[in-house]
């Protein structure tokens, strides 16, 4: 029997808007919110890498999970980044992120400290086991310095029963390939690249979560529709449009690029926190040229 699906189609890895101070804006926030629901996005998840939560002290992680939990009110599911590099700070803060109503939590693998295979299946197990709602694993080896073996992911899948999805920025689609063999209908996967939404899906994938939906919500969203329906056609067509946007969102750390590019379209994002920081000016140009050149701005 296969596990119920969080969502299909594109969830947006949302930016946490700042005031200049680098307070959190919480009314940027709701406009952020506003326009991804209002341009199709199927999912929001808040406190995710784009959302600069390596930055935000405990009490700023919870509070913008309460905020975006209560704000979206229904209207779209909401996923919570809640994975730390310390067992009991992601079981704290998915615990706390379950009280706050959210739909599903968004486990990154621990970072720096490379854990063993034996070591994650503790870690994420003994998470699993503090909550009651749906996890996604999210394994991005380039940033933590571990990779969850699909094995791993299946002796997840198969002994946790919350343990519904996987989010895979791996890049490398010989692993997606075998954790769908291995895992099937009883395991979700969407993709963390939104330069490989096309080949996950392919291989049986639910939908993506995205850094592009920011600037392009219904293109993205579009994008798995008319694959999931059929079109592989125009959903490959749109990928291959979108490929140089999502180029000039990596050409330097996510979530530099994307943060400049809301604030081209007009949303007060404010200053990143450091040790990230202001985009370089001729990125930046190369950054509005693309957005320009697909009407995104004028």
């Amino acid at each position: 029997m296969s596990k119920k699906v969080i969502f299909t189609g594109a969830a947006v890895a949302i930016i946490t808007p700042m005031n200049e101070d680098k307070s959190v804006n919480y009314e940027e926030f709701k406009k952020l919110i506003d326009f991804q629901i209002e341009n199709g996005t199927d999912a929001i998840v808040v406190c995710g890498t784009t959302g600069e939560a390596s930055t935000l002290t405990h009490e700023e992680h919870i509070d913008c999970i309460k905020f975006v939990a209560d704000y979206v009110n229904k209207r779209v599911p909401v996923i919570a980044g809640t994975g730390s590099n310390c067992t009991e700070t992601a079981i704290y803060l998915s615990k706390e992120a379950e009280a706050a109503g959210v739909d599903a939590l968004l486990l990154v693998s621990p970072y720096y400290n490379k854990a063993t295979q034996k070591g994650l299946m503790e870690h994420f197990g003994k998470t699993a086991e503090a909550v009651n709602i749906p996890i996604i694993l999210y394994n991005i080896p380039g940033r933590t310095g571990v990779n969850i073996l699909p094995e791993t992911v299946k002796a997840l899948c198969d002994k946790y029963e919350n343990i519904v999805a996987v989010k895979d920025a791996t890049g490398n689609i010989g692993w997606t390939a075998k954790v769908a063999q291995l895992c099937g209908d009883n395991l979700a996967i969407y993709s963390g690249d939104d330069n490989c939404i096309c080949p996950v899906l392919s291989l049986g994938g639910k939908g993506v979560i995205s850094v592009l939906s920011h600037v392009a919500p219904r293109d993205t969203h579009l994008i798995v529709e008319k694959f999931l329906n059929g079109d592989t056609k125009g959903s490959l067509e749109l990928q291959l449009k979108y490929l140089p946007m999502v180029e000039q969102l990596f050409c330097e750390v996510n979530p530099i690029p994307v943060k400049t590019a809301c604030r081209f379209m007009g949303f007060k994002t404010g200053p990143l926190r450091s040790p990230l920081c202001e985009m370089e000016p001729a990125h930046a140009e190369n950054l509005k040229a693309e957005m320009k050149k697909l009407g995104i701005i004028k």
